[in-house]
């Protein structure tokens, strides 16, 4: 089935290289061995990337699903990078950063902590090119909940990027963008960081202090 599946990627044939490549997944599966499974799935959508994106990334999720439920998450971080990467060239800037959040998840299970950080630096970064700031800092208070972000350098970088917007300073989220943090994420997160800021500023911070005097009505008892 794979070799089929290799020869209508030769001929052009998508459709079939997904039919092939899903058909050997399933075998596979039948027989116990999820790790082919998910290979044969993975393979078939890097064949599709250029041509048929949204069945490539079908591909990779159902490819990181099968090692998740054989415990094996650590098999699959490239794989939700593959598909975080291919969201982002479709501008699907929400399901970028989503991905990357299951990254950090699975990071998680396996104690891969440094994987771990930089998914979640990498989806604050996502939704901060997307100008969507509130979810970028509720990403970033939820993330920040796990004690091993919250001491990390991802961490500070994100709380420096955070509080450049809050203060609508161009010059300072440039400054954080250049981070030895964000260097060493994937190609595709630096090149969004490299563009920021985005959006208006001025409305993100006149958004940001109004969401600090919330917050301090909430806390007035008096």
């Amino acid at each position: 089935m794979e070799s089929a599946g290799a020869l209508a990627k030769e001929l052009g044939r998508w459709n079939e290289v997904s039919d092939f490549y899903r058909r050997a997944s399933e075998l596979y599966r039948e027989c116990g061995r999820a790790q082919p499974a998910s290979d044969a799935l993975a393979k078939g959508a890097s064949f599709l990337e250029d041509n048929t994106p949204e069945e490539a990334i079908k591909m990779y999720d159902e490819s990181c699903s099968i090692l998740e439920e054989d415990g094996k998450e650590q098999m699959a971080f490239d794989l939700y990078r593959a598909a975080a990467s291919l969201y982002v060239k479709l501008e699907k800037y929400s399901d970028a950063a989503a991905t990357f959040l299951r990254l950090g998840s699975a990071a998680d299970k396996c104690n891969a902590i440094n994987s771990q950080c930089k998914g979640y630096l990498s989806a604050i970064i996502i939704y901060l090119y997307a100008h969507d700031f509130q979810q970028a800092q509720k990403c970033y208070n939820d993330c920040s909940e796990v004690q091993a972000f919250l001491n990390s350098d991802q961490n500070r970088c994100a709380m420096k990027l955070l509080s450049a917007y809050e203060e609508g300073d161009a010059e300072e989220i440039k400054r954080a963008a250049q981070s030895s943090a964000i260097k060493h994420l994937d190609h595709v997160v630096i090149r969004l960081a490299k563009k920021l800021p985005t959006g208006d500023l001025q409305t993100i911070k006149k958004l940001a202090a109004d969401d600090g005097e919330d917050s301090l009505d909430e806390n007035d008892l008096t």
